[in-house]
């Protein structure tokens, strides 16, 4: 028997039917374990592989899902996309994997490159510059065309389907409570994302925060970044610009270290004399000295329903009301508070 054994070769082996060998390699509750180990080790030993392009030629389904992320590199991405594997494979789903790097047109060329019927739906987040130059065209016609869409993170209002976000307002909010609960009297906040919409949602909820705390006397300071090779100059300028300040929030790891390392420098105690929260529960927290407090926005579990919304939207085949999800965060108190 040859590497591209059949369906119908193994059943011949085996003195069995097709169907019930189909049946016995999806572990069906109709073929006792017997005959289900019986076909299983066959297959193993023949190196079976179901022929994809005929499933999905006889389903019209392919059982692949194609994933558009903005940046690998982020950890909170990558816990995203482990979500996705996860949730996918337990469903029978494959998935394909593309970045955008942020960048519109590599988002647009992903979506043309498989909406040629390689894929059955699209899981992703949008690019940091289609955000903020508002395209939405291209996923609207790819949606026309019969591609269901779920969003997360970074959506559009301007696109008609499912979404799985976290409140990155109520984020902000209960973390600045908690700092004004601690009694800190001069909170900043750095943003790394203040051109993106989960950037206000941020800003909105730490202002917020400050507002309706009563005994609250400072203003509120908002310091964008939008230029990683200025992080440190940056938030160097934050201790000589605003004196006393004794709590920083901020909107990544990377900046959240980088505060520690500058409140260091200027002889800042940590926690004592001033407190520091991150945002996304990362390695850099974990290995940080000492340990980041944190928001963590469960990018696993984000990743996960993304996957339950999208394997539902294609079950459905309908025009029911799209959904938002919600994810909770969490704030992860270590070292820093």
């Amino acid at each position: 028997m040859n590497n591209h054994v059949t369906l119908k070769q193994l059943a011949k082996e085996l003195g069995l039917s097709i169907s019930t060998v189909s049946k016995a390699l999806k572990n069906s509750y109709e073929i006792n374990d017997k005959t289900i180990l019986r076909v299983q080790a066959l297959a193993k030993k023949h190196n079976y592989r179901p022929n994809r392009m005929a499933l999905s030629l006889k389903n019209n389904q392919t059982k692949t899902i194609g994933v558009i992320i903005p940046n690998i590199l982020n950890y909170f991405f990558s816990k995203v996309l482990l979500g996705i594997e996860d949730e996918a494979n337990k469903n029978g789903y494959q998935i394909i994997i593309c970045l955008s790097n942020n960048k519109y047109e590599k988002e647009l060329q992903s979506l043309e490159l498989l909406s040629d019927g390689s894929v059955d739906g699209f899981i992703l987040s949008i690019a940091r510059e289609t955000q903020r130059e508002k395209h939405h065209n291209h996923f609207n016609k790819i949606i026309k065309e019969g591609y269901p869409i779920v969003m997360f993170d970074r959506v559009s209002e301007n696109v008609n389907c499912d979404k799985v976000v976290i409140d990155d307002f109520e984020a902000t909010f209960n973390a600045t409570n908690y700092l004004l609960k601690q009694g800190r009297k001069k909170i900043a906040l750095i943003s790394t994302v203040s051109n993106l919409d989960i950037g206000k949602q941020r800003t909105d909820g730490y202002t917020e925060a400050l507002k309706k705390y009563q005994n609250y006397q400072n203003d509120a300071i908002v310091i964008p970044i939008t230029d990683k090779s200025k992080y440190e100059s940056t938030i160097s300028d934050i201790f000589k610009e605003h004196k006393n300040i004794d709590a920083i929030l901020t909107t990544n790891n990377v900046s959240a270290v980088t505060a520690l390392k500058m409140a260091q420098l200027n002889g800042y105690k940590i926690p004592k004399d001033i407190s520091v929260i991150g945002f996304s529960d990362d390695q850099i927290s974990r290995l940080s000295h000492p340990k980041l407090s944190t928001i963590d926005q469960n990018a696993f579990e984000m990743g996960k329903k993304a996957v339950e919304s999208l394997i539902s939207r294609l079950a459905e085949k309908s025009t029911t009301a799209f959904k938002t999800q919600v994810v909770k965060t969490d704030l992860l108190v270590r070292e820093t508070t």
